[in-house]
């Protein structure tokens, strides 16, 4: 749908259990936002938030 319109669409990626390690600890480590670190390796930030390992997130309050 978007080729019709000029646009490609970016292949699906994949990604490495050691890259995936590495966004984490830079995401922990706390000198950069996640943002910044998301922004630094062409990803989203909800996408850096993914690769790390589940229930170590912000808990949502009911």
């Amino acid at each position: 749908m978007l080729d019709s319109m000029g646009k490609k669409r970016r292949p699906r990626r994949s990604f490495t259990a050691e890259f995936k390690y590495e966004i984490v600890e830079l995401c922990r480590r706390g000198d950069r936002s996640a943002g910044q670190v998301a922004k630094g390796f062409d990803l989203t930030e909800t996408r850096c938030a993914g690769m790390g390992p589940p229930g170590r997130g912000r808990r949502r309050q009911a």
